[in-house]
């Protein structure tokens, strides 16, 4: 199976993690949910939004990219 690239995965679990936070969205349901939803069960080969959240969280670890501003190009 594919992967996908960390800086993108990580982009798509925090944006659905600030939308899904309680009084971290506006306010009503934010019809993103479902896209980024969708588009993380794709990409973990998951069913369930809770399953490929937990996968894409243990392929951002194994990447090194649970530190802040890791994925982030260098400044030169």
């Amino acid at each position: 199976m594919l992967k996908p690239h960390p800086t993108v995965l990580r982009r798509l679990v925090e944006e659905y993690e600030a939308l899904t936070a309680p009084g971290g969205g506006p306010a009503g349901p934010d019809p993103r949910i479902g896209d980024l939803a969708y588009t993380l069960c794709v990409s973990t080969g998951t069913r369930d939004v809770r399953h490929a959240l937990t996968t894409a969280r243990g392929w951002l670890a194994t990447a090194g990219q649970d530190a802040p501003g890791a994925g982030a190009p260098a400044a030169v």
